[in-house]
């Protein structure tokens, strides 16, 4: 299986071929609304703003897997996200990224690339390793996401390059979008 011959849903439910982005330089990000993380909104929109006319698509797919923190309709997200961060990049109907209904696009991401640690150097770092312990002490070992936004970044090719956890800084991000753009 290739990325390229997954499906996913529109906001109006309507599908969407990943092959439509072969050519371009993917972030895709699981997201939430009512998160700690939320504000990294802003950050991938200004990302989004520098890199797109260089080939770079963003591709956000809410998820409420997480403490339920991606609550409300996908039209309440897409109104959430417009009016306050200003986010113009494609956003798509709410999936589940773990577990017994997670979508092909997670099964397939997660076989790429496995979870690689939270970055010690952020200031959320031990309490999301202590809330993940405390439900799985073996956590660590398994390809799950984590938590709201992991990203994984994808070439144009459709080959799946690199996995961040919600924790790695967006300037270490950014270095890795321009080295494929």
């Amino acid at each position: 299986m290739h990325l390229y011959d997954i499906e996913v849903s529109a906001m109006d439910g309507k599908p969407v071929k990943l092959s439509e982005f072969a050519g371009k330089v993917l972030l895709i990000v699981n997201t939430a609304t009512h998160c700690g993380f939320t504000p990294q909104y802003d950050e991938l929109e200004k990302l989004y703003r520098r890199y797109k006319d260089k080939g770079l698509e963003i591709l956000d797919f809410p998820c409420n897997q997480f403490k339920e923190q991606a609550p409300g309709t996908i039209e309440e997200i897409n109104q959430f996200c417009t009016l306050n961060f200003g986010t113009t990049f494609k956003r798509f109907a709410k999936l589940e990224v773990n577990g017994e209904h997670e979508h092909p696009l997670y099964t397939f991401l997660k076989s790429k690339k496995g979870f690689a640690g939270f970055n010690p150097l952020h200031a959320s770092s031990a309490r999301l390793n202590e809330r993940m312990r405390a439900s799985d002490p073996e956590y660590e070992k398994d390809s799950s996401i984590k938590w709201n936004f992991t990203k994984f970044l994808i070439d144009r090719s459709g080959e799946v390059v690199e996995r961040f956890e919600p924790t790695t800084f967006m300037t270490e991000v950014e270095e890795k979008v321009k080295a494929l753009l």
